[in-house]
C-alpha cells in the first residue's frame, strides 16, 4: 500500500504489534506520538530498531511514523524493526534479498506457552513437599 510515496509495513513480535508508515525524509522516528528515545528509554532497543535502516544504508532517508500495541516495550521493538524491515521493501523491492539474508523479514515465531491444567506455569509444576 504506497499512496503519494507513503509506504507501510506491519511488524508483529510476541503480542506485539506495529503500523509502520515510511515516506521520505530526514530520518524522524516517531512512536506512539513520541520520540523514540522518550518512548522506548533503552539505547539498546534503539538500536535494534536501527538495524534494517543501517542495513541497507537507509539511515536519514525516510522519516518513520509508527503506532504500536500490545505486549511489552521489548516486544514492540522487535515489532517494529519487522514493520521497517517490511516498510522498506514496499519502498525499494530491491533490498529483500539483504534484509531476508539478516532475518529481518522473518516474524519471530517465539511466543508465550499456554499455561497447563495441574501446573502452576506452563511446564513449572506446584512445589513439592516431601514432609
Amino acid at each position: 500500500m504506497a499512496d503519494s510515496n507513503r509506504y507501510y509495513g506491519t511488524g508483529k513480535r510476541k503480542n506485539a504489534v506495529a503500523r509502520v508508515w515510511l515516506s521520505a525524509g530526514q530520518g524522524n522516528l516517531v512512536v506512539n506520538q513520541k520520540d523514540t528515545r522518550a518512548y522506548f528509554g533503552r539505547q539498546t532497543l534503539e538500536a535494534l530498531i536501527m538495524q534494517p535502516l543501517e542495513a541497507t544504508d537507509s539511515v536519514g532517508k525516510y522519516d518513520i511514523f509508527a503506532k504500536t500495541h500490545g505486549g511489552g516495550i521489548s516486544g514492540q521493538a522487535g515489532a517494529l524493526r519487522h514493520g521497517i524491515a517490511k516498510a522498506l521493501i514496499e519502498a525499494d523491492p530491491d533490498l529483500r534479498p539483504a534484509l531476508r539474508k539478516l532475518g529481518y523479514l522473518t516474524r519471530d515465531p517465539r511466543v508465550k506457552e499456554r499455561k497447563k491444567y495441574g501446573r502452576k506455569r506452563a511446564r513449572r509444576g506446584f512445589q513439592f513437599s516431601k514432609r
